[in-house]
């Protein structure tokens, strides 16, 4: 089943992998699926390629465990329709 994901990153970042899918003929949506199959997969049996701009989309940041995401995003939202 497939679900619908927001999500918010550098509109460089963003632009750049457009480009990419579209050089590749595929969606963005199923790169970043891939992808994050990669992660959370030991033995990734797909024959799916991350290039090397993927990969070097991730960060490794950790988040702290108490973030309260809804409060930093309404803070953000405030902010930028204030």
């Amino acid at each position: 089943m497939d679900t619908k994901l927001t999500l918010k990153l550098n509109q460089r970042i963003i632009e750049k992998a457009k480009e990419y899918a579209s050089n590749k003929k595929m969606s963005l949506s199923r790169i970043v699926e891939a992808y994050l199959q990669s992660l959370t997969t030991e033995n990734d049996t797909s024959g799916f390629e991350i290039s090397p701009f993927i990969k070097s989309i991730a960060t490794g940041t950790e988040l702290p465990a108490d973030l309260d995401y809804k409060k930093e995003y309404s803070d953000y939202l405030m902010k930028k329709y204030k």
